[in-house]
């Protein structure tokens, strides 16, 4: 299969699993391969390990390895596996390296560290992992990673690798542009968030990724589902409900975009840990506001019921 023909099948919804932490910040794997076993038993289109979501930037090289290792086991075929890399040329590089042999199938490159570089410097960083790997390349447009429409067509040009473009951005104008000026060179992802899915879809991006597959996966893939089909009405009923008042509350702090996903993991009987530095676990008050949000959720996903005394 060729890297388009392999970017061409990732319709629906990617689902990200958070990388779950002991107590001590430690890495939790079993926690880990719990989670992503019953995300894997939902048809997402791939699951991402390392991501964003799952706190890459908090990893260590050998711990990114082994959560990608750990993903790669536990879906046991059942759907590709995308593993995320980043910081620095050198770092992202060797990171790709140990995803390719760990069995992941495709790369999500996350922005350099480095926040004012400068296109040909933004560039070589991209092509330093492209060539670090045989597998095929997503970039992921976000935080001070802006590209123009021409931007992403030179760089598509210049790493033959790159064959799907996630976007984190979250300006739909902006991506519709780039998507008409370079047409099918790449595959489209929405990657800002769920409550982006309704623009991702309107202007005919192929997937999107979800965080909210950690805490309600039939959720994540009855937007992609109504989003594909462009049925709106039923994708704003959804959102309503369960999309725009979790994601209010994530807005309330910088972070509780994992926060407060984990909390909610937390609350739901799933293992997820707290956040590692810089991110900062949730505030006490919004806790509160979160447990009775979630309640919400009980239509699709079952809480877990107190026990009796």
């Amino acid at each position: 299969m060729s890297h388009r023909q392999f970017t061409a099948q990732l319709t629906g919804v990617f689902g990200f699993p958070v990388t779950p932490f002991h107590r001590d910040l430690s890495l939790d794997t079993s926690a880990l391969a719990r989670n992503v076993d019953e995300m894997a038993s939902h048809p997402f289109c791939g699951i991402v390990a390392a991501g964003g979501t799952g706190e890459l930037y908090s990893l260590t090289t050998d711990e990114a390895e082994l959560v990608v290792q750990t993903t790669v086991d536990v879906v046991n075929g059942r759907m590709p596996v995308v593993a995320g890399t980043g910081f620095n040329a050198a770092i992202g590089a060797e990171m790709a390296r140990r995803a390719e042999r760990a069995g992941a199938q495709a790369i999500l490159v996350l922005p350099p560290y480095y926040i004012a570089s400068p296109e040909a410097g933004l560039f070589a960083y991209y092509r330093a992992i492209a060539d670090a790997t045989s597998l095929p390349l997503i970039v992921y447009s976000r935080d001070w990673a802006v590209f123009t429409p021409e931007m992403v067509a030179r760089l598509s040009e210049s790493i033959p690798s790159l064959v799907a473009w996630k976007d984190g951005q979250g300006d739909i104008r902006r991506l519709q542009r780039i998507m008409n000026y370079n047409g099918d060179r790449l595959a489209w992802f929405g990657g800002l968030g769920d409550d982006c899915a309704p623009g991702y879809f309107a202007i005919g991006v192929q997937a999107y990724t979800s965080s909210i597959s950690n805490i309600a996966p039939q959720l994540s893939l009855d937007l992609a589902e109504a989003g594909l089909a462009r049925d709106f009405v039923r994708m704003n009923e959804l959102m309503k409900r369960y999309v725009h008042p979790l994601y209010a509350l994530r807005e309330r702090a910088r972070g509780y975009e994992v926060a407060a996903m984990k909390a909610a993991m937390e609350m739901l009987g799933k293992p997820a840990g707290p956040v590692r530095p810089p991110l900062m676990d949730c505030r006490p008050g919004d806790l509160t506001d979160l447990r009775n949000l979630i309640e919400i959720y009980r239509d699709v996903h079952p809480l877990p019921q107190p026990a009796h005394r």
